[in-house]
């Protein structure tokens, strides 16, 4: 996308549709919306208006508490001329038993769009099901897109490509494990996920994730050793051990995954010029040392700058 015109022009094909993973998009899809991005990016670091979304409101319901998602947003919908809403599950009636299906027809009435970040995928899929406006899954237990849009963001900026590179993750076989298979796949990357044995990731997204590599020239491999599958890795990605609502399994995660850290040992083995990634928040000194997340190699908070503007790409198109 090089002009308005050409925003314009996709923003009627793409209008109204919901992103609940970047695997209901197609290759073309995923590239159109990193160049919206780049191009909201570039006129926000030109301090030039872009208020694409005037007079519009984002609905944001909340049932897991967020730092970059709920900044990120309300920062996007104001530098897009709308405004946001932030709905916590105390705050509405979905937290006092209200079906989803009628939180999704009243909340249609009242705004233009819905972001949910909660526990179960299910509710996302039937929330969008009963809407009639978009709805962008800020995160689910299950998929975590609109992160990894921002991951391929800052993958394209610091490496200019993302086909044929290999990207490793290390960690759990979470939520970011499995839509960095499903957006690492339509980018035509070879995706390791390196994870303890017990916690591979969901063996369906692993099919469908495999069959999009195939068609796009990548692939999907699970390991479980980390410095195997971080050798020549041109991206390195991890993620906390334990993530939200495991907070009970803590120590025993903490004892599973031992080994499975981005430090010195792992830096050696990657390509020199490996960038580092990581979705925040991180535990140092866990998952990641503080000399990597410090480091030459890390674009963690390029990363996380890139959140506002790839949301702000999706916002735009769908809404």
């Amino acid at each position: 996308m090089t002009t308005e015109t050409n925003l314009v022009e996709l923003d009627e094909r793409m209008r109204g549709r919901d992103f609940l993973s970047l695997h209901d998009f197609t290759r073309d899809e995923i590239f159109y919306l990193l160049d919206v991005a780049k191009e909201l990016k570039a006129l926000q670091k030109a301090g030039k208006p872009h208020r694409l979304l005037e007079g519009k409101t984002l609905g944001m319901i909340f049932t897991k508490s967020s730092t970059r998602t709920r900044v990120s947003f309300e920062v996007g919908m104001y530098q897009l001329g709308g405004s946001a809403l932030f709905l916590s599950s105390a705050d509405i009636q979905l937290g006092r038993g209200e079906p989803i299906k009628d939180t999704a027809r009243v909340l249609s009435r009242y705004v233009d769009g819905i972001m949910i970040r909660t526990f179960a995928h299910e509710d996302v899929v039937e929330l969008a099901k009963y809407a009639d406006i978009p709805v962008i899954n800020g995160l689910t237990d299950l998929l975590h897109p609109c992160q990894v849009l921002a991951d391929l963001l800052t993958i394209v900026e610091h490496k200019g490509k993302t086909d044929g590179l290999k990207m490793t993750y290390i960690g759990d076989g979470n939520n970011m494990a499995h839509e960095l298979m499903y957006g690492g796949a339509k980018a035509g990357m070879h995706v390791v996920i390196c994870t303890p044995e017990g916690y591979e990731p969901d063996a369906e997204v692993v099919r469908l994730a495999t069959e999009d590599a195939k068609a796009n020239g990548g692939s999907i491999t699970l390991m479980n050793d980390p410095v195997e599958a971080s050798k020549d890795a041109d991206v390195l990605y991890t993620d906390v051990w334990a993530s939200m609502g495991q907070e009970g399994e803590a120590n025993v995660r903490a004892n599973a995954f031992q080994g499975f850290q981005i430090n010195g040992t792992i830096m050696k083995v990657a390509k020199p010029d490996t960038i580092v990634l990581h979705c925040l928040p991180a535990h140092r000194g866990e998952e990641i040392t503080d000399e990597v997340i410090e480091g030459p190699n890390s674009v963690v908070f390029d990363e996380a700058e890139n959140r506002l503007h790839a949301q702000k790409a999706i916002m735009a198109v769908v809404m």
